[in-house]
């Protein structure tokens, strides 16, 4: 085999970015067709869940792992691994005869996704050393991530309308395999000589509380909350989240510096990154639902209808850079997070006026606040930790936010699905009652998006009775999502601003970039 060539460092930025923007579209396209994926594959509003949280899951639970695995075994190789992992679940998907078989794809890819971002990130990070061209080098990457995710929404209603939701995930093999190639052709192979060993037990306890804790919240809607197995799986995760945090403390390199959560300043950034994924990054896969189930869009149609919240996404981090001269990390984290929860309040009451005009509006706000906390949360975090130990920091990062991310949909899709179903059952004993044992099922169906199937529960005479009950206690249930996601991000924003008031902890005291 030929020897290669150097490679220019721009094409490694430029190959690496391409594998990051990858993962952030095939993570946010996927909000829009649900609703497809529920009418194809006859699937329940749980079932939908499990697509985006299977993926989260596995995504979430092994970023830390992934990121020893590549410094440890080369990054180069990790991302050809990533490649071959994501292609192989993206045919998977496209495949997939059944909702389950559509879950456990979805699971693979999250690997193969924790594999790319991790050793993506490092490759950019091992590439440039100056301070101005790291600078650029990840505002370039930033850049790209802003047009994949404001791109998601409008790229998956088009395809979804005009070839069919299968080819969201078909897509990904010519795009994966070109990719391939250019990694082995632009990323250099690195290492780290003095990489942590892996952590397989502490890897393992993490995982499983995740998995705990999303399964007791999504299978609740079906089972029941008073169900024993719901309060075994929340205790379950939680017995298991305090299994880890012993399992770290005992190890001399720990995947997460426990050290680190005395200094409310780093409690303040690692909250601040929460309360952004939970209450707004969510709402990329939240929103398209309320567009095609509330006001009966189409695929294409919701896509487009994300634009506002995507379009003021991407502008206003510009506008935060401005502002960092003059206003404090906490001032900022706070007002982003006051943006987002207004947002969210005036999302909740627009849907009651059911036109899309305010609907839009008030997801512009939503919008703006996002755009203004999605770089500053990593950077606020990074700042409280010592050089050495920005790998660890930037997993604790990702991880925190999609860990966020998956949490609030099993949060949001609880309070969805119990809430519509509550609202249906009393407008169906308002009607005579005779219809109440298929309030389940109907209110499952309807907030996956399948109306079809959910009045096919029902007598033929019953459904010009039930139709228009059950889409009115879905935009119920969804307003009362909006109402939780923005008085969590107006305390958020109280919270985070008092905590981050705090220092910089004292390893990173002179660091003068950052203003306190």
């Amino acid at each position: 085999m030929s020897v290669k060539p150097k490679v220019s460092p721009r094409l490694t930025l430029l190959t690496a970015s391409a594998v990051c923007s990858l993962i952030v579209l095939d993570t946010n396209i996927v909000a829009v067709t649900l609703p497809s994926i529920a009418r194809d594959l006859g699937a329940n509003f749980a079932d939908i869940e499990w697509v985006v949280s299977a993926y989260m899951l596995a995504f979430a639970a092994l970023l830390l792992p992934a990121g020893s695995l590549a410094d440890r075994f080369g990054r180069q190789k990790t991302l050809i691994w990533g490649l071959g992992i994501f292609i192989l679940a993206s045919l998977g998907c496209g495949a997939a005869p059944n909702a389950l078989f559509l879950d456990i794809a979805r699971a693979v890819k999250g690997v193969g996704a924790a594999l790319l971002l991790t050793s993506a990130l490092a490759s950019i990070g091992h590439t440039f050393h100056d301070e101005v061209e790291r600078a650029k080098a990840w505002a370039f990457w930033g850049g790209c991530m802003g047009v994949a995710m404001t791109a998601a929404p409008t790229l998956g209603g088009l395809i979804t309308e005009f070839v069919g939701w299968r080819w969201i995930f078909y897509l990904n093999l010519p795009v994966g395999l070109f990719l391939m190639f250019m990694v082995w052709r632009a990323v250099p192979e690195s290492r780290d000589a003095q990489a942590a060993r892996l952590d397989p037990w502490g890897s393992l306890a993490f995982s499983a509380s995740l998995l705990c804790l999303i399964w007791g919240l999504i299978e609740a809607n079906r089972i029941g909350w008073n169900n024993p197995a719901t309060y075994a799986r929340q205790l379950g995760g939680a017995l298991l989240l305090g299994l880890f945090v012993v399992i770290e403390r005992l190890q001399k390199r720990p995947m997460i510096d426990l050290q680190l959560f005395r200094h409310p300043r780093f409690i303040g950034a690692l909250l601040g990154m929460f309360a952004y994924a939970a209450c707004a990054q969510v709402m990329m896969t939240m929103l398209p639902f309320y567009l095609q189930n509330g006001l009966g869009f189409s695929a294409i149609s919701a896509g487009l209808g994300m634009l506002p919240f995507a379009v003021t996404m991407l502008i206003f981090p510009r506008i935060g850079a401005r502002l960092a001269g003059r206003v404090t990390p906490a001032g900022m984290m706070s007002i982003g997070l006051t943006l987002v929860g207004c947002g969210n309040l005036l999302s909740a009451w627009a849907v009651n006026s059911g036109a899309y005009l305010p609907f839009a509006l008030a997801i512009a706000v939503t919008g703006a606040g996002a755009g203004l906390l999605n770089g500053d949360t990593q950077k606020n975090i990074m700042a409280c930790v010592p050089r050495e130990r920005t790998g660890m920091a930037s997993g604790m990062s990702t991880t925190m936010r999609f860990s966020a991310v998956m949490l609030a949909i099993g949060v949001y899709g609880a309070l969805l699905s119990g809430h519509s179903e509550l609202l249906l059952h009393d407008s169906l004993s308002a009607q005579g009652g005779q219809w109440l044992e298929h309030t389940q099922g109907v209110a499952s169906r309807v907030v996956a998006g399948d109306m079809a199937a959910a009045l096919s529960l029902v007598p033929e005479a019953a459904r010009s009775v039930v139709e228009p009950l059950a889409r009115m206690a879905f935009v119920g249930g969804f307003s009362l999502l909006l109402w939780v996601a923005g008085l969590a991000a107006l305390l958020g924003a109280l919270v985070v601003g008092m905590l981050m008031r705090s220092p910089i902890p004292a390893t990173q005291v002179n660091k003068p970039a950052i203003a306190v």
